[in-house]
């Protein structure tokens, strides 16, 4: 076999290295553009786990390495003076030059022939190879030429960086933060052999517009740099190399191989560097690849979709972490206004990869220290509002654990953080409620709940989502209601509200379980007559008789809500029904005064949440359920949610629910876990209002992780509940919080629950512990 590989890299080198290894009588032509001894950029950064990796891989590479490698075990996070050590991380530095000579050096002891200074453009000279890998870097001219055989994106995120050197020495891995007149400054900085250190400068385009930066200037940057860093510095020089400020280009490729061409690194994809995987990603699929190779040695095209089928999973979540820690240093700014610990353990938990738990875990220390600041910024708020929190804090404290600290809306007190969501049940007949939502509602309250929210529950017949949806129009809905919130006032300290909606033009679906819909239809109503799908009626474009009686209907609706003994109101403005299609321009295409801009689009939504607000009582909190994205093009834009949510806020509304998409049936989400979490921030700390978020959030660590990060003020779940009504009752026995709601009749189970639980977290740390990856240093 003959393998061209174009671009000598890490990647390129180490796949050489392992394949030669294992192929002996393989040919492989590494052809590099630069010298040796080039090297643009400083260090690179591994992890004990990736180092681990190499050991199995390839001895004497991993041997090399280590030599040359420096070792830390904390990273340390600094703002403006203030700063904080995290233990129990484990990673290395090395310099990239350094490492480069050492792969070059175990490709010339296998038998890899190196070819420098040749700038491939033309392939034909290849024609005999069996493979040619391009790993030619982000601007990959092969992938460039096939890119759209490839299916190549390539999409350049908003923040400006430069990567520059220094002789400062450093402990560890540490992210200094600076505020500066025109926004923060972050320097990623660590050292990566003795007397060098890496320190990668980002900022917003805005700040970097103000500060007067050139992208090429290097002089002039390090001058800047220096000044507003000098602390930091403490007297040692910046020393650059090329050092241009970029804009980071997130690559990904819907096909990693065309013909005998295959990409690796960043050619195939890139990974954000405040994660440090770049060079982990590339060096791990050439692992990938060289596997796929070996396993099928005669047949390309099979080792190709092998190493597709192995890898692209792998490399789309490390992609996909990566964006979520870009969002967040895309948006430091935002959360430089969060207490300094707090401010620390969000960046350490930005990716959401890293929670509460692991933390903990590493360094108790500093989770500590956090638990404090928050429980202190409970108090200091307790003892301003002269609230009965006071009481329930130093329990908190005590247990340890934000998501059982209370939260107070208006009067409503809430014993914990966790909500049911809305979770519709389709089990209701012409709208009234029966035995089923008895036991579902209550079941879950005895469960120890903070707050639950109904199903969505329509204010008219014709509101309805399909045949078995609740409805609050009826005295004998009002009574039924009744009954629920009446057993689960008197019997438990969970609070419930109902979500008052109408479907618009998702009316007429059908019982998610049934074939097709089986009743008599019904007119459907709109902000535009544009219907969900191809399946779907089209709804009746709304006229200003229309919206008169639908907002008649929710003011009715709330004042049965209150007779009906609901403690808050949730009003449904998501996912596309009624309301929610005023406020998204792909379902909002009107031409009068409700139609438009975005702050037409919100008159109507705000017309009906202020009439509600007017006949419920003061003392009752009133929430909004938006969607802060479509998940489609030319949706709702992030500049609309403000919009919308500081209108919210100015005609009072107490906390929002910050839902995404749903809105068209063409959406493309980005689902993962706690994947909402980042809209519930940017609504609650740039508009300034309490937040609830969900989206596949499924244990207790998490919901402590949100909170204490600041994405959220309460946590809500959806599927978690639907086969675990006990699910705080088991979060609070595996936190070992002792709840004063527990009905007498079962507190005799606390000596069983809590001991099982406990053991289950012994045991599960355990084993956490046991698989972290062992230190690598020397």
């Amino acid at each position: 076999m003959k393998i061209t590989v174009i671009g000598g890299g890490p990647g390129g080198l180490y796949f050489s290295i392992l394949t030669k290894k294992a192929m002996p009588h393989c040919q492989i032509d590494i052809y590099e553009r630069n010298k040796p001894d080039d090297s643009f950029g400083f260090g690179v950064v591994f992890s004990d786990e990736t180092l681990g990796e190499f050991l199995k891989r390839d001895m004497k590479s991993y041997e090399l390495i280590r030599s040359k490698f420096a070792y830390w075990d904390d990273i340390i996070i600094a703002r403006d003076g203030e700063s904080v050590t995290i233990a129990g991380n484990g990673f290395c530095g090395c310099s990239r030059k350094t490492l480069l000579q050492l792969l070059q050096q175990r490709c010339l002891e296998e038998g890899v022939n190196l070819h420098f200074e040749q700038n491939v453009d033309d392939l034909s000279q290849f024609a005999d190879s069996d493979i040619i890998l391009a790993t030619d870097g982000i601007g990959s001219a092969i992938r460039t030429k096939y890119q759209k055989e490839f299916g190549t994106k390539v999409e350049l995120k908003k923040n400006r960086f430069v990567w520059l050197g220094s002789t400062k020495p450093l402990d560890a891995f540490t992210y200094f933060f600076r505020s500066t007149p025109h926004g923060t400054i972050v320097a990623h900085s660590y050292q990566y052999e003795e007397g060098m250190s890496t320190w990668i400068f980002e900022c917003s385009d805005e700040t970097w517009q103000k500060h007067g930066f050139e992208v090429t200037n290097e002089t002039d940057t390090m001058a800047k740099i220096a000044e507003i860093f000098n602390d930091e510095l403490d007297g040692h020089p910046l020393i650059s190399n090329k050092s241009h400020w970029r804009q980071f280009p997130h690559v990904t490729n819907e096909n990693w191989y065309h013909n005998n061409i295959v990409l690796l690194g960043d050619a195939k994809a890139t990974a954000h560097y405040s994660i440090g995987s770049g060079t982990k990603l590339a060096m791990d699929s050439a692992i990938g690849l060289s596997d796929a190779v070996i396993a099928h040695p005669t047949n390309v095209q099979a080792a190709f979709a092998q190493y597709d089928k192995t890898r692209r999973n792998t490399v789309e979540m490390i992609q996909y972490a990566a964006i979520v820690s870009l969002d967040w240093f895309e948006n430091m700014d935002r959360h430089m206004q969060h207490t300094f610990q707090q401010f620390a353990f969000g960046c350490m938990t930005r990716s959401k990869k890293v929670t509460y738990e692991n933390l903990r875990l590493r360094d108790s220390s500093f989770t500590d220290k956090v638990l404090n600041e928050f429980y202190q910024e409970l108090l200091a708020e307790a003892l301003e509002a002269n609230s009965s929190n006071q009481k329930a804090l130093p329990d908190a404290l005590e247990g340890k654990s934000a998501a059982f600290t209370t939260f107070k809306l208006r009067n409503l007190e809430l014993q914990n953080r966790i909500v049911m969501s809305a979770m519709g049940q389709y089990s209701a007949e012409n709208g009234l409620v029966n035995d089923w939502h008895f036991q579902h509602y209550t079941s879950r309250a005895v469960g120890g709940l903070g707050l639950i929210l109904t199903e969505m529950t329509a204010v008219s017949e014709t509101g309805r989502i399909s045949d078995g949806c609740a409805g609050i129009y009826t005295i004998n809905q009002v009574n039924a209601w009744k009954r629920i919130t009446d057993f689960i006032h008197k019997y438990t300290q969970t609070k419930i509200g109902i979500q008052l909606g109408h479907s618009g033009r998702k009316g007429c679906s059908k019982i998610p379980w049934e074939a097709q819909f089986q009743g008599e239809k019904w007119e459907l109503l709109s902000a535009s007559a544009i219907p969900f799908n191809e399946n779907s009626d089209c709804p009746k474009e709304m006229t200003l008789e229309d919206m008169q009686l639908v907002k008649n209907q929710f003011v009715q609706a709330a004042k049965n809500a209150n007779e009906a003994g609901f403690d808050m109101i949730e009003l449904q403005a998501h996912h596309g029904f009624l309301l929610a299609s005023f406020l998204s321009p792909l379902t909002n295409i009107r031409s009068d005064e409700f139609g438009g801009s975005v702050q037409n689009r919100l008159k109507y939504p705000i017309e009906v949440f202020t009439a509600i607000r007017e006949v419920f009582p003061t003392e009752k909190p009133i929430s909004v359920r938006i969607s802060a994205t479509d998940w489609a093009e030319n949706g709702i834009s992030e500049t609309d949610i403000f919009v919308i949510s500081e209108a919210f806020k100015k005609a009072g509304v107490d906390i929002i629910n910050v839902s995404t998409g749903n809105t068209v049936a063409n959406q493309k989400p980005q689902t993962g876990r706690m994947w909402q979490t980042p809209f519930s921030d940017a609504v609650r700390n740039t508009v300034h209002i309490p937040t609830i978020t969900a989206g596949y959030i499924q244990d207790i660590d998490q919901i402590n992780t949100i909170i204490l990060n600041g994405r959220a003020d309460l946590v809500a779940l959806g599927r978690p509940l639907l086969l675990d009504a006990n699910f705080a009752r088991n979060a609070q026995a595996y936190e070992q919080f002792q709840a004063n709601d527990i009905p007498n009749s079962y507190k005799m189970g606390i000596s069983h629950l809590y001991p099982l639980k406990a053991a289950e977290r012994k045991q599960m740390e355990g084993m956490k512990k046991a698989l972290k990856p062992k230190s690598n240093k020397l």
